[in-house]
Order: structure tokens, then sequence, then C-alpha cells
């Protein structure tokens, strides 16, 4: 079948060309923002006069009816066009013959698919934006359950200081929160239409492109149309912000994978967001986290895939450029699959905090506050250090633990030490003497979680 770019070529092209240029089959996804784009487009085009209004009219009632029949499987798309913005052109003048024909004046597909990725992907945000917050609120709801809850918090994976696992949670919940900023951010660069552009240079029509970018919600137009067809920074951009939001997910999901095994115990996640294995029976594995871990990979794929495909590209529109669709696409898809499945995994998970707590007691994780001790009775950081870890290397040896010392053993090593040392070294004590903003104590994090929920809200 001839195309309808036919003219200077026959437009007949050979079947294995046919399939390899198509792009079909994937942007098909972006159908809804290319009828409603070529609504405000017909809509403008009889405003400037350039059309007749009542052909406008007859264009923008047939693919507000186009629109509804895909929306409602009535109506299917035809894997044979050669991509979305064909497949509606085409549908819609074999509907009403020669008035569809007079849709695509002043503008190109170039600028078409310019504007049907930025709306697509803006919707895109909004969603993933939603998905975000929701885990948000998952991880803030557990955070407040076990703001006092104490565990070991680690260094090199060592354990180092007593925290609690509210404090620990709220980490992920502020990384998130910065995930959200970075999406907004980019939406707002993205917002600016680029349709009108046409192929590179503008056209010779007596168009409005500011009614149309009002009309499709954009905040204004880009005022360079070589850089408005050839213009893919927001890919990018959205790219790199979601393999961020993955590395999160990602680090979150190897904690949990530790924190569910055995040897630390610390949670245990619901039967829903487990597997078992099939030679195993006492198995109860991660998959899950294991799996947004794993595609975390993919993610940094779709980036590193975008970039090679614009790094040496001249202005301006260049067919390599289809290819900015499937890795975006890709990325968004599997952060949101991500998400969705992350948020009720960490809402469903069960916290055991008598193995914290247990853990927590063993490793001296509270032997800065040993020195932090003499060091309030005025002796020098580094002799309290240097006493702290002599009794460490001591209690290893004696197969004891800081508690567990008689006073009569610690004034061996410094006669600064009275009954006094019980109560400061004590592990819940530790946590919540640490008052300072951002710290673990519970006030702090109270505050934490209150600041996240407003930012959230206010978002």
């Amino acid at each position: 079948m001839a195309k309808m770019w036919a003219g200077r070529t026959s437009g007949i092209t050979d079947s294995i060309a046919d399939d390899f240029n198509s792009s079909i089959h994937f942007d098909y996804k972006m159908y809804k923002s290319d009828i409603l784009g070529s609504i405000a487009h017909a809509a403008m085009l009889s405003k400037q006069g350039i059309i007749a209004e009542s052909d406008s009219e007859i264009i923008i009632n047939e693919l507000e009816k186009i629109l509804n029949e895909l929306e409602n499987g009535s109506l299917e798309f035809d894997m044979q066009s050669e991509d979305i913005h064909m497949f509606i052109e085409q549908e819609l003048t074999a509907r009403v013959g020669d008035v569809g024909k007079k849709l695509h004046t002043a503008r190109s597909r170039n600028d078409q698919v310019a504007l049907d990725i930025r709306m697509h992907l803006r919707t895109e945000i909004n969603e993933i934006s939603d998905l975000v917050k929701a885990l948000i609120g998952a991880i803030v709801n557990k955070a407040e359950m076990y703001k006092d809850a104490i565990m070991p918090g680690y260094t090199h994976l060592q354990r180092a200081q007593p925290v609690t696992f509210g404090h620990h949670l709220m980490a992920y919940a502020f990384m998130l929160l910065r995930d959200l900023e970075r999406l907004a951010d980019t939406k707002k660069r993205m917002n600016l239409s680029p349709i009108g552009c046409c192929a590179l240079a503008g056209t010779t029509y007596n168009t409005d492109r500011y009614f149309e970018a009002e009309k499709l919600g954009f905040d204004g137009i880009v005022l360079n149309s070589l850089d408005g067809v050839s213009d893919r920074d927001f890919c990018a951009e959205l790219i790199s912000n979601l393999a961020i939001l993955m590395m999160h997910l990602s680090r979150f999901s190897e904690e949990i994978i530790l924190w569910s095994s055995w040897e630390f115990k610390f949670i245990e996640l619901s039967d829903n967001y487990t597997t078992g294995s099939s030679i195993m029976p006492q198995k109860k594995n991660p998959d899950m986290a294991e799996l947004v871990r794993g595609k975390t990979g993919r993610v940094y794929g779709d980036l590193m895939s975008i970039l090679t495909v614009l790094k040496g590209l001249p202005l301006a529109y260049n067919k390599d450029m289809q290819e900015d669709k499937e890795c975006i696409f890709d990325a968004v898809d599997t952060v949101k699959m991500c998400l969705k499945v992350f948020e009720p995994m960490i809402n469903t998970m069960a916290v055991c905090t008598d193995n914290m707590l247990l853990a927590a007691s063993k490793g001296f994780i509270n032997a800065t506050d040993l020195a932090d001790y003499l060091v309030k009775k005025d002796l020098p950081f580094r002799t309290a250090y240097k006493i702290s870890g002599e009794i460490v290397a001591y209690c290893i040896k004696e197969n004891k633990i800081l508690e567990t010392l008689s006073l009569q053993e610690y004034k061996q090593f410094s006669f600064l030490f009275e009954n006094d040392i019980y109560t400061q070294i004590d592990l819940k004590a530790c946590a919540q003497k640490r008052i300072s903003e951002g710290g673990t104590s519970v006030e702090s994090v109270e505050k934490q979680i209150d600041f996240v929920r407003k930012a959230v809200l206010n978002d």
C-alpha cells in the first residue's frame, strides 16, 4: 500500500523495510495525546482562518469518536500502519474524506511526535508521582509505628550505633521525596509546546502557537523551531530521574532482602510478596524485592540507550530519534510496576522488634556513648576514645557486653566511672539522647514524619 507521504517517491517500500521502519507497535501508547493534539490543531487552524470552521468541526467531532472507540475497544489499532500518527490520520480520512486531509496543514510529523511524547510523558510523570507518594505514605506510616523500636545502625555493614527502625525507614522517605522533586522539575522543563515548529523551520501559515499550547495545558512554547523538533533532553532527564528512583528502591530492596533472612530476621514479608522453592519446602524467598533490585539494571540500560542515540545527531530531526520511545516507555513501565508492588509489600511487612533489639545488644554499638560519658567528665575525646576501645577489647576477651561489666571493672580503666554509667549506655537512652536535628530520637523522627507528610500533601 502506498504511504500518505508518497510523491517524491512511489511510497511503496519493501515489506522488510516497512517492518524495520514501523513504530506503531510501541508508539500506539501515545494515541490519546496524538488525538488531543490534533483536536487542538484543528481548532487553531479554524481560529486563524486557515481552514473553514465547518471543516474543523467535522475533523474534531470525528477525532473525538475515534478516541472514544479506541478507549472502549470498538476500534482496534492497525499494526500495519507506519506509526500512530499515520493510523489516526488514515482512519480520519477514511471516514470524512478530503476534509480529513486538511488536518495536517501547518504541521509535520516531526513536531507532531515531539508534541505527543511530551504530552504522554507529562501524564506518566503524574502517575509515577502518585505512586511514589503512596509508597512514601506507607513508609511514613510504618516509621510512625516503630519510631522507638531499637535496631543496630550500620556503617560498612558493621554494627555501629543504635538507631530506631522509624529513623532508618525515614531515610528512604527523604530519598523518595527528592525523587518527587526531580520529577516535578523535569515536568516543568518538559511542559513547553513544540507544535508549530513543523519539519524544522516553522511554517508560512499565520498560525497561533500560543493558542494551541494553552489548549493543551502547556506553560508556553519552544521558541526555536530546530530545537522544538530535535530536543529529547526531557527523555534523557526523565530516564535519569527514574534511574535514581530505581537506585533508591534497589537499596531499600537490598536491606529488605537482608532483614528478611534468618541471619537478621528483623522483618517478615507477607506471603503475598514472597515465593517458595521448587525443591526446598522451608524457603520463603523475597522475590519481589529481588526483582526490583534486578530491574534497576534494566532502567540503567534505558538511560544509556537514550544518551547513546542522541550523542551524535546533527540538527534537526533524524530517524534515529524514533529509538527514544522504546527506552523511555520501558523505563516508565518498569518503574510503575516496581512501585505498584513495593507499596503493599511495605504496608504488609511484619517487624520483629525483639530480634532488632537483641541484635542491637551485641556489637558494642553503645561504645561511642561510653566515650561521650567520659568526655562529659572533662576527659579529652581522643583519650576517652582510647579507653572505650580498651574496654571493648576487654569485653570481647571476657565474653561480656558493656551493660554487664561491674563498676569495679570499669574503674580499672578510669576512676571517672560511676553508677550512672549504666543509664548512659542503655540502648534506648543512647537513641533518645541523639537530639540533634535529623537524629534518631523519637522527637526528631516525629519531626521528620511531620515534614515529609506536609511536603507530600503540598506537592
